[in-house]
């Protein structure tokens, strides 16, 4: 243990505190906690629309109703808004197969945001402090393909803004990461567009629209359980 560090060791634990506010990594990542607390209190607190009501605001908008949808689709995401509720906005106004588009959209946007943002805010003070099994949790975000992305994507482990965020503050890779976060996004964009088209207009929905939603559930099933014998299969050294 070199001297520096042992006088650190020394130091109160306020002070050692205040000199980790100090450090721009650390402040850069309190101010993304803070963003991310500040989208979930406004969660709990703003009510959300009608679906009902919805198809009013593409007529109000005219030709800038799929631009809006798109880009603000993807401001609700990044704000921690469930995709469910924006998928189903959007197959309520536009209709199930225009709807399933823009959300999907929507997700790729908000997907480069959110990583954009956890890339610039917590990045730096994640790899500076990682140590052990997280250093090589962080080593496989940097290593993982298309597949290990719809994989995450796919477990019920976070929402999907939340998990964009998360994915900025790892080595992941952008291009892998962008491909993955909407391949997985496909089937319950068409599934729930579909839902929100039949609330209303149930007599215009074609519910063969649905049938990708099923299997994008088969695929998700086949794909972690091809993942997790690949992870469980040892791996083969130099010969």
């Amino acid at each position: 243990m070199t001297p520096a560090t042992r006088q650190r060791l020394r130091q109160p634990s306020a002070r050692r505190f205040g000199l980790l506010l100090r450090q721009p990594s650390a402040r850069r990542f309190g101010l993304l906690l803070l963003l991310l607390a500040g989208f979930v209190v406004a969660l709990l607190l703003v009510p959300r629309p009608n679906p009902v009501e919805l198809p009013r605001l593409a007529h109000a908008l005219g030709g800038y109703a799929p631009v809006a949808a798109v880009v603000g689709g993807a401001l609700l995401l990044v704000a921690l808004v469930p995709r469910t509720f924006v998928t189903l906005a959007a197959g309520a106004i536009f209709g199930s197969l225009a709807g399933a588009a823009y959300s999907l959209g929507a997700a790729l946007l908000a997907a480069a945001l959110g990583f954009a943002v956890g890339r610039l805010l917590g990045r730096e003070f994640v790899a500076e402090r990682v140590r052990g099994r997280l250093a090589r949790l962080d080593g496989w975000f940097a290593r993982q393909s298309v597949l290990g992305v719809i994989t995450v994507r796919l477990l019920p482990i976070a929402g999907f803004g939340l998990v964009s965020y998360g994915y900025g503050t790892t080595g992941a890779r952008p291009l892998p990461y962008l491909a993955g976060s909407v391949i997985a996004a496909v089937p319950t964009a068409v599934g729930y567009a579909a839902l929100g088209a039949a609330v209303t207009s149930p007599g215009q929905v074609n519910w063969y629209a649905v049938a990708p939603a099923g299997l994008g559930l088969i695929a998700s099933v086949v794909i972690i359980q091809r993942w997790w014998r690949a992870e469980r299969q040892p791996r083969l050294g130099p010969s």
